[in-house]
């Protein structure tokens, strides 16, 4: 069995592949490599307290908002 085409797959597909392949580290590096090059990242220092989050409302909304892959 040959395997898939990681660099061709998008991130949701490589993260179900991944999910379902949870031994195959090939596939695992990959992934991690596509979040790092597509990912959407937000860069903030570390929190003194919960209501240092609201310093940074664009984090929030992501999960408020049910931001997906």
């Amino acid at each position: 069995m040959s395997k898939p085409n990681f660099q061709a797959m998008s991130q949701k597909e490589l993260h179900d592949y991944v999910l379902a392949h949870r031994d195959d580290q090939e596939a695992f590096y990959a992934y991690v490599d596509k979040l790092h090059n597509e990912g959407h990242w937000i860069e903030m220092p570390p929190l003194e307290s919960l209501q240092d989050l609201d310093n940074y409302p664009e984090f929030t909304e992501r999960f408020q908002g049910g931001s997906q892959l």
